[in-house]
């Protein structure tokens, strides 16, 4: 186990003389044992920044230390680091055994015996035993990742890096080997840096998420934090699915005006505004309240244009127009009933909204935590 820090770690690729950010100035410290999970777009820099971790790819700036030996020069086979691969990367002329064998035949000065006896207790770990004499043709998508886990573990590295390791899985074994990982990690306590796009896997198993766009680093936060208190307009559209509701308003004489409604704020909202002129109002889908009747400035007149069933809940799609296109989602519970063409009125706390400067993007206010027990459910 060890700590992992990024100082101001940049890779700058160089494109026929003119160069390319593909990570920016990213600076982090993982703790010891911590699972972090870096989660963005295709094309944020997250790849490229574990690449770097494992000395695959050099860094063009700053410094990776583990444990606080700086390990920017060192060959991966020198940093003590296991890397599962998207692809699962396993040999196909080697059997099962093989496979999880020959890092450690290679590289450390292990007898035979110990090493047949770490590999046959990691596969008893992973149920993969009736498997160490197939090769990996013989084995489905979930077994290749259990092996190509197993050969991580079995070196019993300081860090564990993992590069989308589920995504070649279909959704139910996904899910399922999502809370084995994180049974598995836990168990072993090895600091792991776990590369993703799904939101799902980034919410559901990091101890803290780290978010990246375009190479820059937007939040660090733990998924609660960065769901309910996201640092910037990115962050708050990325995180959940749906996606935060956003309206571009102008700020006038106490209240916030835009171009479906106008929304009265409290001295105390207005007082996290400050001098910003333009603001962008947020608000979660589940945070939409639907009720039969208005009765305060937050309640605004809608129709319903679709409904989509989720089992559980229900996203209604809803528009401030009778004939336009949809202007925001609510999340509902899934017995509720409503039918496209319905009106509706929804209702948008103060409580729960959050301001973002429209210009820069920065949060301006979010719900605080405290506040989630306040907010009436919305069924």
């Amino acid at each position: 186990m060890a700590e992992l820090t990024l100082d101001n770690v940049t890779k700058v690729f160089d494109d026929n003389g003119s160069d390319i950010v593909a990570v920016d100035d990213v600076s982090i410290d993982i703790a010891d044992g911590e699972f972090l999970v870096l989660v963005g777009p295709s094309g944020c820099g997250k790849s490229t920044t574990l690449r770097m971790i494992a000395g695959l790819e050099t860094i063009s700036g700053g410094e990776i230390r583990l444990d606080g030996d700086v390990v920017n020069g060192k060959p991966p086979r020198d940093r003590d680091i296991a890397m599962v691969f998207q692809s699962y990367a396993l040999y196909p002329h080697m059997t099962v055994k093989q496979n999880m064998s020959f890092g450690l035949e290679e590289s450390t000065d292990m007898s035979d015996g110990e090493i047949s006896s770490l590999v046959t207790e990691t596969a008893e770990m992973l149920s993969i035993s009736p498997l160490l004499e197939r090769k990996p043709g013989e084995l489905s998508g979930g077994q290749q990742q259990r092996v190509a886990l197993g050969r991580a573990i079995v070196r019993d590295p300081k860090v564990f890096l993992m590069d989308e390791p589920l995504s070649n899985l279909d959704a139910k074994l996904r899910s399922q080997m999502r809370t084995e990982l994180q049974r598995l990690q836990e168990d072993l306590g090895v600091t792991t840096v776990y590369v993703t796009h799904d939101q799902t896997e980034a919410m559901t198993m990091g101890d803290r998420i780290a978010i990246l766009n375009d190479g820059v680093l937007q939040q660090v936060a733990t998924p609660l934090e960065a769901y309910h208190q996201p640092a910037n307009l990115f962050v708050a559209g990325f995180v959940g699915e749906p996606s935060m509701n956003f309206f571009e308003m102008e700020v006038r004489d106490g209240r916030l005006v835009g171009d479906q409604f106008d929304y009265p704020l409290s001295e105390e909202t207005l007082a996290a505004v400050g001098d910003a002129d333009r603001v962008t109002l947020g608000i979660r889908p589940e945070d939409v309240q639907l009720v039969d009747e208005g009765s305060g400035d937050h309640d605004f007149g809608t129709v319903v244009d679709v409904v989509e069933p989720m089992g559980n809940e229900n996203n209604v799609y809803l528009g401030f127009a009778t004939d336009g296109p949809a202007d925001f989602v609510a999340t509902i519970d899934g017995m509720r009933t409503l039918e496209a063409g319905q009106p509706v009125v929804a209702r948008i706390p103060e409580s729960a909204i959050h301001l973002f400067d429209t210009e820069t993007g920065a949060a301006l206010r979010n719900r605080s935590l405290d506040e989630l027990e306040e907010t009436e459910p919305n069924l």
